[in-house]
């Protein structure tokens, strides 16, 4: 039988259960915080070390304030002899290895697992972690919700910056870069009818056709806010179709108020508010089991507070969605 054929009831069962209530008690939230620092090779000016500033921002007594116990964060870290290795994508794929461990790891536990990671590029650590989270050795059937202003579904043939960043989905679907997805755990790759783009809005020539010959789902920024029945009717069919599902966030899906010290933030997103009320209502659903925010503007790129609030805002919404599951 091919893997996506495969059905996990008890397992999905298992996870659907220990995710939504955990031990014991009903409603009640344990959550997993797992910190990706690696950024691999960028050109386009990096942002300020995100995870670290985020995991100090009091994001554990925001999350604890609403009932939620937090295990102390974890951080994918590589060995001196890794650090060592030739080649940035590489030690990145490495890292996203550890990450993928990691989450497995948490989600084996019951935990919401929530990235707090450096940039779009750990996107394959943490659906490779979703992947190996079940019960044996075969994978899971991982959806992706990927909410960003971008694709990311570019490839090197596609691609006008040639940066990794905007190829992270094409490479979750199994369309390039092939060994940087094996190393970072997630194999096979995703079945394109398992991706979700949700506040895309910027995307070049040769990648929105690539979108369009593969026929992934998207939802719009006007989707999102009312949570229209196209949005209800995709989340739906999703849930449908796997055993778990990871909902990643690049921070500049949201209105550039809120992200101003992005670099590639894009006119006419979402504000914090009417995503995170997106948000809830995917997590409601108990195969959403990990939730991840890359790219977020601290320090001096993060004037007034806003991008940090926000990504608390939409941390604080996966949790949210997950204590109102019936």
């Amino acid at each position: 039988m091919a893997w996506w054929g495969w059905t996990v009831m008890a397992a999905a069962a298992a996870i659907a259960v220990s995710a939504s209530h955990g031990p014991g008690r009903p409603g009640h939230v344990t959550v997993s915080l797992v910190k990706m620092p690696y950024v691999g090779e960028r050109n386009v000016p990096e942002l300020s070390p995100g995870p670290d500033r985020l995991e100090a921002s009091g994001l554990t007594a925001s999350l604890e304030a609403m009932g939620a116990t937090v295990r102390p964060v974890a951080t994918a870290r590589l060995s001196g002899e890794e650090e060592r290795a030739y080649g940035a994508w590489n030690r990145l794929a490495l890292a996203n290895g550890h990450l993928a461990g990691l989450v497995a790891d948490s989600l084996r536990n019951g935990d919401l697992a929530v990235g707090l990671l450096a940039n779009c590029s750990s996107l394959l650590g943490m659906l490779g972690g979703v992947q190996r989270s079940g019960p044996g050795s075969r994978p899971l059937r991982v959806g992706l919700v990927y909410l960003d202003a971008h694709a990311d579904f570019n490839t090197p043939e596609t691609t006008l910056s040639g940066m990794l960043g905007g190829m992270d989905v094409a490479a979750a679907a199994g369309l390039c870069l092939t060994n940087l997805r094996r190393t970072s755990r997630l194999d096979p790759p995703l079945d394109t009818r398992d991706i979700v783009l949700a506040g895309v809005r910027d995307t070049d020539p040769l990648e929105q056709q690539l979108i369009e010959k593969w026929k992934l789902a998207r939802l719009s920024v006007d989707d999102l806010r009312a949570r229209s029945p196209s949005f209800r009717e995709t989340m739906s069919g999703l849930s449908e179709r796997v055993d778990a599902i990871y909902v990643h966030v690049d921070m500049d899906v949201l209105d550039p108020r809120e992200v101003e010290g992005h670099s590639l933030a894009v006119p006419n997103g979402p504000t914090s508010d009417e995503l995170a009320a997106a948000v809830v209502e995917i997590f409601k659903d108990p195969k959403a089991v990990a939730f991840g925010v890359a790219s977020t503007p601290t320090g001096g790129q993060d004037k007034g507070g806003l991008s940090v609030a926000a990504a608390h805002k939409l941390i604080q919404a996966a949790v949210k969605g997950v204590q109102d599951r019936g």
